[in-house]
């Protein structure tokens, strides 16, 4: 990138600066049943204007301590540093998410943890991007090809259009290509229906309550559970018959092995099936959906992507090897991610007592990382609230530290699929702003809420433009 863009990019901002929405900041903390009742609504409106700056918070919630890392020292003592007291998810996320995930990797911890993590991580490693990107694109291109039928001034829910995107892409590198394609829109139906219908509150845990208690479920999850799984059981039976000479993450499942030498049994298999997809469609979906809505509100910055596509590409649709030279595009998505991290709540339950920043954490506390806080920390971050792309330009002196930019986790549990997601998004992007832009419907207003993800509400009614692009 030349230093001549860096400078406009940022000569962009300044002059018209934009500030996307977020939930009303009460200037102090409201009572304790008002902020239940909030956080089981939208746990972004909870924070007060003064929480963004502390570096640690500590709050009791009925019998349970809340420690909150609001600073890159204090997450780097908890996730990093003593990994192995703050490994355990917090009952809410374990009992929220394990009707549908078992004892996948995204909630387990110990050695079923340590075993499924060095299985896993190979499969969705960075290394393997050049066999899943040509996935990624040849699946943004045929969304392009739906759009352009539509034609200009077409009206689509752009949450929906990258929820399908994204799932057939995570489909389809799960599952082989066609068996990917044959069941992405059911199983994306499903994870939607199963996030809308899950409580976001353990208030048992807050009451101090045993963790082996049955917490209250609705009959109407049992049934999303059950057909999310039989989706599950039905592609697993269909791969194994069929024998497929493509190679996809659920065959090299198939294939792994156990420290034992043991082969994964058939619910383990299921169990990292439904992780990857869930972590590998629900986050980058929210992702680009959030990136087309602010760039509708910000036109400078998507003048400013289409220069690049146009320059970067030459006409042609990106591969693997143009990423580097996509800066921009990926300034965007990173922008994108400090303002809406698609997680935007890293809970943990300490398994002794312990410290972080010399202050007393209880055995049974629930620690949290907040990257809705940390990532508009105004001490770590200038126009904290604002889109600012150019911040995450190589040439940045703004670039954030490793532990105060989270939105993949951090530590050994960091997202294993971090590299693919970063990648799925760009080359997204890039494809589909090659044509077209999007425009906000008139009648839409657009609120950041989050239930297990965030989200921009539970639609983004947008108008198909064809891209202007210069040259």
């Amino acid at each position: 990138m030349s230093a001549a863009f860096s400078e406009r990019a940022m000569q962009a901002e300044s002059a018209a600066a934009y500030t996307p929405p977020y939930p009303f900041r009460s200037e102090s903390t409201p009572p304790l049943w008002e902020l239940i009742g909030t956080a089981r609504k939208n746990f972004l409106a909870i924070w007060a204007t003064s929480d963004f700056s502390n570096k640690t918070m500590n709050h009791k919630i009925l019998t349970r301590q809340i420690f909150i890392c609001n600073s890159p020292e204090s997450v780097k003592e908890a996730f990093v540093t003593k990994h192995d007291i703050y490994q355990r998810k917090s009952p809410q996320m374990r009992h929220a998410l394990e009707p549908l995930l078992g004892d996948g990797l995204f909630i387990s911890d110990g050695e079923i943890w340590q075993q499924r993590r060095k299985i896993v991580a190979p499969i969705v490693h960075a290394s393997r991007l050049p066999q899943f990107s040509p996935i990624m694109v040849d699946t943004a291109r045929a969304m392009s090809s739906a759009w352009r039928e539509l034609g200009d001034g077409a009206e689509i829910d752009a949450l929906t259009q990258m929820a399908h995107l994204t799932a057939e892409i995570i489909s389809r590198t799960i599952f082989g290509q066609q068996l990917g394609h044959d069941y992405a829109d059911t199983i994306v139906k499903g994870f939607t229906d199963y996030q809308k219908a899950i409580d976001q509150m353990d208030i048992t845990s807050l009451l101090g309550l045993p963790d082996w208690l049955p917490r209250f479920r609705r009959p109407s999850i049992k049934q999303k559970v059950k057909a999310i799984r039989d989706i599950l059981d039905d592609i697993i039976d269909s791969h194994q018959s069929q024998q497929p000479t493509e190679e996809s993450v659920l065959s090299r499942l198939l294939d792994a092995k156990d420290p034992d030498g043991k082969p994964l049994s058939r619910d383990a298999i299921a169990n990292e099936a439904a992780v990857i997809f869930m972590a590998g469609h629900e986050t980058t979906a929210n992702t680009l959906a959030w990136a087309w809505y602010i760039l509708s509100q910000a036109p400078w910055a998507a003048e400013l992507l289409h220069d690049e596509i146009t320059t970067a590409l030459s006409g042609q649709p990106p591969t693997i090897k143009d990423v580097p030279r996509l800066p921009y595009t990926r300034a965007i998505i990173e922008e994108t991610l400090r303002l809406y991290p698609p997680v935007p709540i890293l809970a943990r339950e300490a398994l002794n007592d312990s410290t972080i920043m010399d202050r007393p954490v209880k055995k049974k506390a629930l620690l949290m990382a907040v990257p809705w806080l940390l990532h508009r920390n105004p001490e770590y971050w200038d126009y904290a609230d604002e889109f600012r792309p150019s911040r995450f330009l190589p040439e940045s002196k703004a670039r954030p530290s490793k532990h105060g930019y989270i939105p993949f986790a951090v530590g050994p549990r960091v997202c294993a699929g971090l590299a693919f997601g970063l990648t799925e998004a760009i080359l997204c992007l890039a494809v589909l702003a090659r044509e077209f832009r999007l425009e906000l419907a008139s009648d839409a207003d657009i609120k950041p809420v989050c239930r297990l993800t965030l989200r921009p509400g539970n639609a983004l009614p947008m108008i198909v433009r064809p891209s202007v692009l210069p040259g």
